[in-house]
């Protein structure tokens, strides 16, 4: 654990710039997912209809604009099965993100045309699956939506300052987002940056921290299969994806309408 933070932080002082591979990791089987410049590798908001208006390229980094007129992820072009994810992020305070990961629907939502109803934001959701209303391309001059990705997350917050982090310690960083708490809490304040890794086989997954292992579960164990049940009771077959989750999906970084930023991301298929 600490061999890995070490070799991490030697390999960057040796190599310089962020958003770069080392010889070593190149050799090894990893990939820039960024290179600080473009948006190449992610399907750009700003390229579809109507563009979205939620991230940027920001200083070498991807980052968010709060108050996005469309509220979405950015979601990586390829898909994935197994892999290894590292990568630096920081969150304004108050801030909410997090990486999401075997991917298995998007649902838009057209604000205008909600179906309000029972289950809050998960029973609107579910709705809106079941029985479409909102299309992306035909939304009025004005409208708001938001593009929801059904997939496992990785929480990352500002766990001192953002509320939701006060809802349950399955919502705070390095959490499997309402499903399994981190078993511990090495994150910095909000305002630095941390990294941040992602390990997943077959079911199995891994959530690290600075270096630190938080979280080291099976996404079919009762605690995750519970915590499924428990947040899409309101959205059962939205439920049901993640309880028979296809095995290969893109991977997306959480837009929360709150400032963030990523860098230095880096994958490699196991």
């Amino acid at each position: 654990m600490k061999r890995w933070l070490l070799g991490t932080i030697l390999l960057s002082a040796a190599f310089g710039a962020d958003n770069r591979l080392s010889p070593e990791e190149a050799k090894a089987g990893w990939v820039l997912l960024f290179d600080g410049q473009a948006m190449k590798g992610w399907r750009d908001p700003a390229s579809r209809t109507p563009p979205g208006d939620a991230w940027a390229i920001e200083d070498g980094c991807l980052t968010t604009r709060p108050g996005a007129r469309l509220a979405e992820d950015l979601i990586t072009e390829e898909s994935y099965g197994d892999f290894e994810l590292v990568f630096d992020w920081r969150v304004a305070p108050r801030g909410n993100t997090g990486v999401k990961y075997r991917i298995q629907r998007l649902i838009f939502l057209d604000e205008s045309k909600a179906q309000p109803g029972p289950g809050g934001f998960e029973g609107m959701l579910g709705r809106e699956f079941l029985h479409p209303r909102s299309d992306r391309a035909k939304m009025a001059e004005g409208a708001r939506g938001q593009e929801y990705v059904v997939a496992f997350e990785m929480q990352l917050i500002d766990d001192d300052g953002h509320p939701d982090a006060k809802n349950g310690p399955d919502r705070r960083t390095g959490a499997l987002y309402a499903m399994m708490p981190p078993s511990s809490s090495p994150a910095l304040p909000a305002g630095e940056w941390n990294t941040g890794r992602i390990v997943v086989r077959g079911d199995q997954v891994e959530h690290w921290i600075n270096g630190v292992k938080v979280l080291e579960a099976s996404l079919s164990a009762p605690a995750v299969r519970e915590g499924i049940a428990r947040r899409w009771k309101a959205a059962p077959e939205i439920g049901r994806m993640l309880s028979e989750p296809k095995p290969v999906g893109p991977i997306s970084l959480q837009y929360h309408g709150d400032k963030v930023w990523f860098r230095n991301l880096k994958l490699r298929r196991l």
